[in-house]
């Protein structure tokens, strides 16, 4: 910067004005600027919107903690459309004795916090673990009755110890109900696997499905359904690397947030 004269400076400490100097009152007067207004506050109890604000999920944890009690009820059969099955099974457990029950009822509800703190509305298909049931039928009774945008039955395998992997079933068209929700369906656990294999870190499953996907005509829980709906088989309880890490409280959270990520990328598709 060029120095000016002594002389010029004191003149332009008479008159700042008039040597582009800043007006009385300015910044450079010894105060600051005045600050930029800030925004307008939020209204008073105005919530912010959620991304799952107005769907309806309904979780359907497999089996029921007090099935073995009552072999009567669960062996009793029910028409599927394409065969007659029983109402319910124990399901699987691990070769310590972790019960497929158990883990999917524990998956299922930390499930539902994760959705409904996105702003979902979520229905599960049993109140408790130590019931009976509901059949097979019931279960995609619920997911109707409530007109869900989406249903997820939450599971995990029994096959031998070799295998190891999880898959996702999906229904097939029978002439039936779930027909017209085929194609929703698929997209629905195309969503889910991909979430699943991303949050998990579990490998596609090596003694069933393709690409982790299997399509099926037998499942009560699909065949009745009029709502989008698929089976996750989270993975094999009967593999002994699996089965520890569904025993571990902080893996079966990855696996809520997996499959709470994979309902919501279908949802807002």
């Amino acid at each position: 910067m060029r120095a000016f004269p002594a002389s010029v400076l004191a003149i332009c400490g008479l008159i700042a004005t008039g040597c582009g100097g800043a007006v009385p009152g300015g910044a450079s007067a010894g105060r600051a600027a005045e600050p930029a207004p800030a925004p307008p506050a939020r209204a008073a109890g105005v919530a912010t919107a959620k991304p799952l604000d107005g769907k309806v999920v309904v979780i359907d944890p497999g089996h029921n903690g007090g099935n073995y009690k009552n072999p009567a009820a669960v062996n009793r059969k029910v028409n599927v459309l394409t065969k007659w099955k029983p109402c319910d099974t124990t399901g699987t457990e691990t070769t310590g004795g972790y019960t497929e029950a158990a883990f999917t009822w524990d998956v299922s509800n930390r499930l539902v916090k994760l959705l409904e703190s996105r702003g979902a509305k979520v229905k599960l298909t049993r109140s408790s673990n130590t019931g009976v049931g509901p059949c097979i039928t019931e279960r995609a009774a619920i997911g109707n009755k409530a007109k869900a945008d989406a249903a997820l039955s939450v599971h995990a395998d029994g096959a031998a110890p070799a295998g190891h992997g999880f898959h996702v079933i999906m229904p097939k068209k029978i002439n039936g109900p779930v027909d017209p929700v085929v194609g929703k369906s698929s997209r629905l656990g195309v969503a889910v696997r991909d979430s699943f294999r991303k949050g998990t870190g579990l490998p596609y499953s090596t003694y069933i499905g393709s690409k982790a996907l299997d399509y099926r005509s037998d499942l009560g829980g699909l065949n009745l359904s009029t709502v989008p709906k698929v089976f996750v088989e989270c993975g094999n309880m009967k593999n002994p690397a699996e089965a520890a890490k569904f025993q571990d409280p902080k893996f079966r959270q990855r696996i809520a947030l997996a499959l709470a990520d994979g309902l919501q990328h279908y949802l807002e598709a």
